[in-house]
């Protein structure tokens, strides 16, 4: 890893995309893995944007949705897909 993972970091707007894991994502793995527990969870996607993002989902809805809904779709590639990148990359480091 090439920056330590934050707890409870502010996020962008839209969330990384591509195949390659970025600074941003290894910074906000904690993030993913808390919004991927909150939809397990089936917490309201309004919920989770205030709590996990830091977004006000009353005052600019669409604009925090899409927040949320990017930022999940990166954490779902990144359990599905995405892993792998970071276990090339850590083994890698380790030559």
């Amino acid at each position: 890893m090439r920056v330590p993972v934050e707890l409870d970091p502010d996020v962008d707007d839209i969330a990384p995309v591509g195949d390659d894991i970025t600074i941003y994502d290894e910074r906000h793995f904690v993030t993913y893995l808390r919004l991927l527990d909150a939809k397990a969870d089936g917490a309201d996607w309004k919920e989770a944007a205030r709590i996990v993002l830091h977004r006000d989902p009353v005052g600019d809805e669409r604009r925090t949705f899409r927040c949320w809904q990017t930022h999940l779709e990166r954490a779902q590639w990144l359990s599905r897909e995405g892993y792998r990148r970071i276990l090339e990359q850590s083994g890698a480091n380790e030559e």
